[in-house]
């Protein structure tokens, strides 16, 4: 990891530990969560095989979801408040404080990768990279389900919480496609007004070759 890199990953970190007990009470629980995202996110697990992976698993809900469908899954994060909050919710589930762009996995250890707003924040240079080290630790024929905020591709925003970046299903494909991934669908859709976000939300779901 550059220094660089480095002091990206240490920015979001402050940011969300600084943040945290309103980020909690935000969008700290499954119930805050809408339905369609619950229902996409069950879908997708439920199609695939392996342990999973949470990549910026936060307050670890998502990740007891995924365990709740009786799987192995693990939760990773950079922020130690939402790590802590996570232990302490779900003590059956295992979460560990690292980096995306160091994923402490073996070669192809999990059958899938969700990646829900967590790549929001990650500068869009750094982006291809990152997803290079989600094919490595994703086994071939795995998945991984990226959720994001859908807008002019690369475009920052100002975030609640730190900058962050939109995306698209075309940008990301052609990024996830050098990776060796190949997108199998992808969805927008315009917020309703009880969502926690009034920005458009996207999602796809790609396959490791």
């Amino acid at each position: 990891m550059t220094p660089g890199h480095g002091a990206a990953d240490a920015a979001i970190a402050h940011a969300y530990d600084g943040r945290a007990a309103e980020y909690l009470g935000a969008a700290g629980t499954l119930e805050q969560m809408d339905e369609r995202d619950r229902t996409v996110i069950a879908r997708w697990r439920d199609a695939t095989s392996g342990a999973l992976l949470d990549a910026g698993c936060g307050p670890g809900h998502w990740t007891a979801f995924l365990h709740d469908g009786h799987r192995t899954v693990s939760g990773l994060d950079l922020s130690q408040a939402l790590l802590a909050s996570a232990r302490s919710r779900f003590p059956q589930v295992s979460f560990e404080r690292a980096s995306f762009r160091a994923v402490p996995l073996e070669d192809g250890a999990v059958g899938g990768i969700l990646a829900w707003y967590s790549l929001i924040h990650t500068p869009p240079a750094d982006i291809p990279g990152v997803l290079v080290e989600f094919a490595r630790v994703i086994a071939p024929s795995g998945s991984i389900l990226i959720g994001f905020f859908d807008g002019e591709a690369r475009e920052e925003f100002a975030h609640a919480v730190a900058p962050a970046f939109f995306w698209s299903a075309d940008a990301l494909t052609s990024l996830l496609d050098a990776a060796g991934f190949e997108v199998v669908s992808h969805e927008h859709r315009e917020r309703t007004p009880d969502e926690i976000s009034r920005r458009a939300h996207g999602h796809l779901i790609a396959r490791r070759r």
